[in-house]
């Protein structure tokens, strides 16, 4: 399990200037194609290009990154209609499994679009960056899902450690 965190740390320490870096990247070139468009009246080819490979790993990224604090979108009612924690933990096992499953499916489709990008060897227009540079980042994505996934799974399980240990902050805070 030691080994586990110092990993997770270390993703995380990679990750953090990658998002950082992209979201700045995104927004400069946004910026110098709207003023090269409305003041020079020259449009920056290869722009979009660039920014949407950047996009797309500042996205999975940040996906990656809330499923490991466990912050993105969840539509948690179970607490509301319910106020025993047996089926809160059920009903968050359940979840969690049914999410898993779903990211194992993501890294299959993933891993396949990515090896469907290596063997046809596409390239932008402009730059003739590989497309396989974009779809990756999909993979990577996946593969940190499912990692963060049977994290939670087996916390789940256990009802040991939970969000608290990583965020500082439990999500079960107050039921």
């Amino acid at each position: 399990m030691v080994l586990l965190k110092k990993i997770d740390m270390l993703l995380v320490r990679l990750i953090h200037p990658i998002l950082i870096f992209t979201g700045l990247a995104v927004a400069v070139c946004f910026v110098a194609g709207i003023f090269s468009r409305a003041v020079l009246g020259v449009p920056l080819f290869g722009l979009e290009e660039l920014i949407l490979i950047a996009v797309m790993w500042f996205y999975m990224l940040g996906a990656a990154l809330a499923s490991r604090e466990r912050s993105h979108l969840s539509a948690d009612f179970i607490q509301v209609i319910s106020k025993n924690p047996h089926v809160w933990r059920l009903a968050a096992l359940v979840s969690t499994v049914i999410s898993l499953v779903m990211a194992v499916m993501f890294v299959a489709w993933s891993y396949d679009l990515m090896a469907w990008g290596f063997q046809k060897g596409q390239k932008t227009p402009v730059f003739s960056i590989p497309w396989v540079v974009a779809q990756s980042s999909l993979f990577v994505a996946a593969v940190l899902f499912v990692a963060y996934l049977l994290r939670d799974l087996y916390q789940e399980i256990t009802g040991s450690g939970h969000v608290a240990e990583i965020s500082g902050h439990s999500d079960r805070e107050g039921a």
